[in-house]
């Protein structure tokens, strides 16, 4: 999640938040605009997305899905529910802790809410497409692109931003 994920360790010396001319508290505050700016763009989506779980049950066709197709729209809608909760906390935090000299673990906080609601966001979205595909091309289309699908979200979201971290890190014990 950018800068704001690695801020328990922006004041290290060798870090690219280091190479920056300001203070500890403006490292903190930009941080944490940052990860306001990321949520912008998981909320929206998660937003939509629950939107369209709620309508759902009152289609027509949402009588005749299966048993299966039901237990997984319930653990979709709830995953859409905890990801809007999980996504939607941090600016409740910030309000309650606002201007009290709280940032840094604000921060900290925020960035692990955000890593549970983007969690929470992918079981969503893995759920919502499982559930079209079995009505529209039946189970084994659905099996198999939601579980391609899953792996690609978590290579691009998970397994891409750790080989950038290994590539970045510094060798031999912090020398560059």
């Amino acid at each position: 999640m950018g800068d704001s994920s690695n801020a328990g360790s922006a004041g290290s010396s060798d870090s690219p938040d280091s190479q920056r001319d300001e203070t500890g508290l403006e490292r903190w505050d930009r941080n944490f605009i940052e990860l306001l700016q990321e949520l912008r763009v998981a909320q929206t989506g998660v937003q939509i997305l629950f939107a369209f779980l709620l309508t759902l049950p009152f289609t027509n066709r949402f009588g005749d899905v299966s048993d299966l197709d039901k237990a997984v729209y319930v653990i979709t809608l709830v995953a859409s529910a905890t990801a809007t909760a999980l996504l939607i906390a941090p600016v409740s935090d910030h309000r309650q802790v606002f201007r009290q000299g709280h940032k840094p673990e604000l921060v900290r906080v925020a960035s692990l809410l955000a890593q549970g609601g983007l969690g929470a966001l992918l079981l969503a979205i893995i759920g919502a497409v499982f559930l079209v595909l079995d009505v529209v091309a039946g189970f084994g289309w659905a099996a198999g692109l939601g579980a391609g699908l899953l792996g690609l979200y978590l290579v691009l979201w998970y397994l891409l931003p750790k080989v950038i971290r290994r590539k970045n890190e510094p060798v031999n014990g912090g020398e560059a």
